[in-house]
């Protein structure tokens, strides 16, 4: 009997007509098209089909695709953007953890989900977590060296910090903004004095957070309007 389904597969919304026990494996590889990941098993043994569904790793090969109906499914393909190759995947280059490469999907997605879910995992962690994954070539050494190595290269580097934005602030500028176009003195002496809200009589950010030029020079404007 067939079904209608969507997969959401990378972030591509796909509706399908699916044979309601068409694995979730052969359904993306044989109708959407992806062939990363592999089919080695399909028994749940190997790990070469491991796919994420809605972040959580499970052996593709083994789950229906009528299950997966709805929900977020990521598999090899959807890890890098565009020609970039992931953090994780240049590790596995460089550290020798691909030869055959049979595996490799398989373990890429599962080390993704085990570095979203502990990013800085000991020797013992990474193998642990990769255990379901078999690799006949590379003895796992270069492999798990590659995590780690992704791990340490994740926390060196420096996240890039939200801009700061003071809700407050940009409502009661946006009301002077509208009050001064009618030219009342009253709130540009006001709005001189200091913004509500905010530290009195401040004409920056709150203390310890850095002004935005953009937004420092767009007040400064409002509160000299005529």
């Amino acid at each position: 009997m067939s079904t209608e389904i969507t997969l959401n597969v990378n972030g591509e919304q796909i509706p399908l007509t699916v044979d309601e026990h068409a694995s979730l494996l052969h359904t993306v590889r044989d109708q959407v098209g992806l062939t990363g990941s592999k089919e080695g098993c399909d028994d749940s043994e190997c790990g070469a089909c491991m796919m994420l569904l809605d972040g959580r790793p499970v052996n593709s090969c083994s789950y229906l695709a009528v299950q997966a109906d709805g929900a977020e499914v990521t598999t090899v393909e959807g890890l890098s953007t565009g020609a970039d190759l992931s953090p994780l995947q240049r590790a596995f280059l460089e550290k020798g953890g691909v030869q055959c490469g049979f595996c490799t999907p398989g373990m890429l997605v599962s080390a993704t989900a085990l570095l979203r879910a502990n990013p800085a995992p000991t020797e013992d962690e990474i193998r642990i977590r990769l255990s379901g994954n078999l690799c006949r070539c590379t003895g796992y050494d270069g492999i798990v060296a590659a995590v780690a190595a992704a791990a340490q290269e994740a926390r060196q580097t420096p996240r890039r910090s939200a801009p700061w934005f003071c809700a407050t602030e940009w409502l009661t500028a946006t009301a002077l903004s509208m009050r001064l176009l009618v030219r009342h003195p009253g709130e540009r002496d006001r709005a001189r004095r200091g913004r509500p809200g905010c530290p009195r009589g401040s004409t920056g950010p709150p203390p310890g957070r850095p002004a935005r030029r953009a937004d420092t020079a767009r007040l400064h404007h409002l509160s000299h309007h005529r």
